[in-house]
């Protein structure tokens, strides 16, 4: 039986191996590490229950009572712990790395597993989170009008070996009207922010990082501030495409999606699109016009963009003519370019 301690950067620097999480469910459906399993020593009744003593009876009294609760529960924790093999390695935390973590990292220890308890808990995992967003990057800021087809550049990019993190991928969301349409439920902001975590610390940061344009806000998660603020103040380039392929790769990527979210997504923004416009929608709509659909569509966005982008102080921007919506040809010329907006100025 072996039991030991590691603290949170010495974690995230280590070889993979489960990581078992025994807060309540409320507490991990909150917010988790990513890939962190579930066992939760207290229900969220429970967890509320012992609160409640320690703050009514003292410590020792919500100690009792959670060993009673525990014990109570023995059999059912043991059954959970036997998904994982003998003598193979964990690492176990609660919120602060305090008495549930300990409870739960001596009841492992006993059914043979080398588990290791981490200091601070998620509290100290969140807090790497938040530090590491304030680390200064290399970052660039691909921008351009809605259709342009950023998404598909960014995974080119990816592809051709840039650094790339793709953000609406992350929040489950494409940061418009239309965005949540045809995506799978958000992620809490927590959760948003540690998937984020997950990638941004393994970022080289003596290479440039790949970020689309984006509000602070994706559908219903912020981007944290710190990072926020470094997209503000970073260089980055605006892709230009003409209008009828950015029409056409619209149709290609919302095209088939049903009429109903497509008419409920205009609404959403009915007030700044105008009556006139947005009657002239629904009706390209209703008669299967995807194409003029879109085309109404682009230009409220196109007027917001530029609407938001002379209210938002950023960094050096340059354009860059893309062959059509979505496709740089050739692509290394838009590396190139990304390269020399971070390179140090002497």
């Amino acid at each position: 039986m072996i039991s030991e301690t590691i603290d949170i950067q010495d974690y995230l620097k280590s070889p993979s191996r489960p990581t078992i999480d025994v807060r309540s469910p409320a507490e991990f459906a909150a917010g988790h590490i990513p890939d962190a399993v579930n066992i939760p020593l207290f229900s969220d009744s429970e967890r509320a229950e012992v609160g409640i003593a320690y703050k009514n009876r003292g410590r020792n009294h919500a100690i009792g009572l959670g060993l009673r609760l525990v014990g109570e529960k023995a059999d059912a924790l043991l059954q959970s712990l036997s998904q994982f093999d003998e003598g193979q390695g964990v690492f176990i935390h609660c919120w602060r790395g305090g008495m549930r973590s300990e409870a739960f990292n001596w009841l492992a220890c006993r059914t043979g597993l080398v588990a290791t308890r981490i200091l601070g808990g998620y509290k100290a995992f969140r807090r790497a989170a938040h530090q590491s967003f304030a680390e200064p990057m290399k970052i660039v800021i691909l921008s351009g009008y809605t259709g342009v087809g950023k998404t598909v550049l960014l995974q080119d990019l990816k592809a051709a070996g840039e650094q790339v993190i793709d953000l609406e991928s992350l929040a489950c969301h494409r940061g418009s009207a239309f965005g949540g349409i045809g995506q799978p439920p958000q992620p809490t902001v927590e959760q948003f922010e540690n998937d984020l975590f997950t990638r941004w610390r393994l970022l080289d940061t003596s290479r440039p990082v790949w970020l689309e344009d984006e509000s602070q806000s994706i559908g219903r998660v912020n981007l944290p501030l710190p990072l926020w603020n470094q997209m503000r103040a970073a260089p980055g380039i605006f892709a230009e495409a003409d209008r009828e392929s950015r029409i056409e790769l619209l149709v290609r990527e919302y095209g088939d999606l049903p009429s109903e979210a497509l008419g409920d997504a205009i609404g959403r923004v009915k007030k700044r699109l105008g009556g006139l416009r947005y009657q002239q929608a629904m009706a390209a709509l209703e008669d299967k016009q995807i194409a003029e659909f879109a085309d109404i569509a682009l230009r409220y966005y196109d007027d917001a963009y530029n609407t938001a982008s002379q209210k938002r102080p950023r960094g050096n921007l340059i354009k860059f003519a893309l062959a059509e919506a979505g496709v740089a040809d050739p692509l290394a010329d838009l590396r190139v370019l990304g390269h020399e907006l971070v390179k140090p100025k002497h």
